[in-house]
């Protein structure tokens, strides 16, 4: 493990260089209204497949282009119109399958919860197990789709936060930090759990990233 002495610098390089949240890299403005929120659980279940994370964001936005960035639009529109979309970002590997898990998704958020993920957050009532349980029932969002939407939706959502999965502590094993949650955040200080959270991610996945990191806090 890095020294203790080193720790914080670790994590102070790693933020600076690398601390963007996903939904910002995807250019959604993350609030606590219906349309941020589905345009992050787009982005979480794009990024959650086996793929890039640059592709998955290209087609969130590619998504976003071709207006289908609420549910109802999501649901009014036909199989292929989706498919076009997410080949414009790139998304080719699960274009079709993703394509109906899209449709689908959308019409059961909008028959269950008017198209709001603020009510499922209410169904939850404040427990993020609950939570993540309800994200799951949504088409194409298994448990790693969950936690990355709510690695950022901690952000606008407080009952969530600290949010650090597996992905994210893998990450700061990969830096010789810390995998316990509630010393990463001590040593984060004043930094935002879900931009520490998407920094330690961004390494957990990208082994050139975390030994940049470590060369230049060192």
């Amino acid at each position: 493990m890095t020294r203790t002495s080193d720790t914080a610098g670790v994590i102070r390089e790693l933020v600076t260089e690398h601390g963007r949240t996903y939904a910002e890299e995807a250019g959604i403005r993350l609030e606590d209204t219906p349309q941020p929120l589905y345009r992050l659980l787009l982005l979480a279940l794009l990024l959650s497949a086996r793929i890039r994370a640059s592709v998955a964001l290209a087609a969130a936005r590619a998504l976003h282009d071709a207006n289908l960035s609420d549910p109802r639009r999501m649901a009014g529109s036909d199989w292929q119109e989706r498919v076009d979309a997410l080949g414009r970002g790139g998304y080719r590997r699960y274009d079709e399958r993703t394509a109906t898990q899209l449709g689908n998704g959308a019409e059961l958020l909008e028959e269950r919860w008017g198209g709001d993920l603020r009510r499922l957050r209410k169904e939850a009532d404040g427990d993020v197990a609950a939570l993540r349980r309800l994200l799951q029932e949504i088409p194409g969002m298994g448990p790693a789709g969950a936690d990355i939407f709510l690695r950022e939706a901690q952000r606008v959502w407080p009952e969530v936060a600290p949010h650090l999965d597996a992905k994210a502590l893998s990450g700061a094993e990969r830096l010789g930090l810390p995998k316990d949650p509630g010393k990463l955040l001590k040593l984060a200080g004043d930094t935002e759990p879900a931009v520490l959270a998407a920094a330690l991610v961004r390494a957990a996945l990208d082994r050139k990233l975390a030994e940049d990191v470590l060369e230049h806090a060192a």
